[in-house]
């Protein structure tokens, strides 16, 4: 009978403990797939912090870059604001409403973000003309001038402008650099600039060295292709051979006040016109200038405006124009002006500009064997009224006078035999967009002491990053 009665106890026991072993599985169970979801989750945590370490570095890197392309646009731009557009030389509209002249401008060829950190940025610059004019430009002369080889009227027919190609970028947190190519419708290379910029320094100081276009007057540093007109005005052509560049040194210094303040201070090698022959060791060459603007009204809305007087002094060893030859001193001063407006300070659409310069040289020392003590002066103004988004027309009168008053040196390139030489231009252009411009221009032309009327169709394009250019 004990037999018997132990077979049902053994079943009953083993039904109460089917539950209880298949409970402690499922516990071992759930156990490992926590186990194994920590695992899991652990690992993802950690590959996201991996990912999250990366982007942190990314970041700090693209900060750097950005910081140091901001202190680049602040130590090169800070210039008056009011421009054209964002490519001043295309007549784009004016980004917002900013017109403060005394601003950090955020329309300039310095450095500048747009340079995308250490890789350079290229554009190129392609300028070509069509026109006629009753003389021969290769025939020019200026009566009370020597001229440089550069400085004659636009040639007749179909040619090939100044084109250009500049490279230019952030060389690191304290400099930027930039390369200018030119080329010439005679199939000829000439490098037009290429310096190194100071982007960090304290106190509003700027240091540019290299070979670039010296900061006397207003339109002296501003490239060929940013001119309102397609020629240089007759100073800039009898005094400075269209524009002063040369290898040196500028020291530059932007004053920390609300109005718009800065002066500078240039050496040259002294072999760009009119200097000549690296006279004086290789320093042959020294120019100051101090510029002020300001706004008018506020926010802008009455215009802006700025000031500038600038002397260049150079020193010439054997300067050679055609059968010409001249040793001694050049001293330019130059006063400049300019004044911009646009309604509520939007260049968008409309816009006033109002420029002008006045030179004054004094040259003395051997000119074809004969003392020379020769005082010449000259100036140009201009108007330009944008009176539509792309549309544009401008006046311009630029006027040269002066020569030598040496007997001696009677009916040679220095007498000017009484005549004033003058003329008159105006224009009209459209603009396809901030990259593309053609322009119609007519000058009737009287500094050859010759009556020469002249018109001229004229196209320049950007392609590239090409950076906006100075107020």
């Amino acid at each position: 009978m004990r037999p018997m009665r132990t077979i049902p106890a053994a079943a009953l026991a083993l039904l109460f403990a089917s539950p209880a072993i298949g409970q402690e599985t499922d516990v071992r169970s759930v156990r490992a797939e926590i186990a194994r979801m920590r695992q899991d989750y652990e690992s993802r945590i950690q590959r996201l912090e991996t990912r999250l370490a990366r982007a942190e570095a990314a970041s700090t890197r693209t900060t750097a870059t950005a910081e140091r392309a901001r202190r680049a646009a602040e130590a090169g731009a800070r210039r008056p604001a009011p421009g054209n557009g964002p490519h001043d030389d295309q007549g784009a509209p004016e980004p917002g409403t900013e017109t403060q002249a005394a601003a950090p401008a955020r329309q300039t060829a310095a450095p500048a973000g747009a340079d995308r950190g250490f890789n350079p940025s290229i554009s190129v610059v392609l300028n070509g003309t069509v026109g006629g004019s009753r003389r021969d430009p290769a025939a020019y002369r200026m009566p009370g001038y020597s001229i440089g080889p550069d400085a004659r009227p636009v040639d007749r027919g179909f040619a090939l402008g100044e084109s250009e190609i500049t490279l230019s970028a952030n060389i690191d947190q304290a400099l930027h650099g930039a390369l200018t190519l030119s080329f010439g419708r005679e199939n000829t290379v000439s490098l037009e600039e290429a310096f190194i910029q100071t982007t960090s320094l304290p106190w509003g100081f700027t240091v540019k060295g290299g070979r670039f276009k010296s900061g006397i007057g207003y339109l002296n540093e501003h490239h060929a292709h940013t001119w309102d007109f397609a020629d240089a005005p007759l100073p800039y052509r009898a005094m400075l051979n269209n524009q002063y560049a040369d290898d040196g040194v500028q020291v530059k210094w932007l004053a920390p006040t609300k109005m718009f303040f800065e002066v500078g201070a240039e050496a040259f090698r002294g072999d760009a016109w009119p200097a000549s022959g690296s006279a004086n060791k290789g320093f042959g060459a020294f120019a100051a200038f101090a510029h002020i603007g300001d706004d008018i009204g506020a926010g802008g809305e009455g215009g802006s405006w700025r000031l500038g007087v600038s002397e260049l002094w150079t020193k010439t060893a054997n300067r050679i124009a055609g059968a010409d030859t001249f040793d001694g001193d050049d001293r330019l001063t130059i006063v400049d002006a300019i004044y911009k407006w646009a309604p509520n300070g939007n260049f968008a659409d409309r816009y006033i500009k109002l420029q002008g310069e006045y030179f004054h040289r004094l040259e003395r020392g051997v000119f074809n064997g004969q003392g020379l003590s020769a005082v010449q002066q000259g100036f140009y103004v201009q108007a330009v009224w944008q009176f539509a988004p792309r549309w544009r027309v401008g006046a311009r009168y630029d006027r040269v006078w002066g020569g030598s008053s040496n007997p001696g040196l009677a009916f040679g390139a220095l007498d000017p035999s009484g005549r004033v030489g003058a003329r008159e231009s105006v224009m009209i252009d459209y603009s396809t967009s901030e990259f593309g411009r053609f322009r119609l221009q007519a000058s009737l032309d009287q500094s050859s002491g010759k009556y020469d009327p002249s018109i001229l169709l004229q196209y320049t394009v950007s392609l590239g990053a090409h950076g906006a250019h100075n107020y």
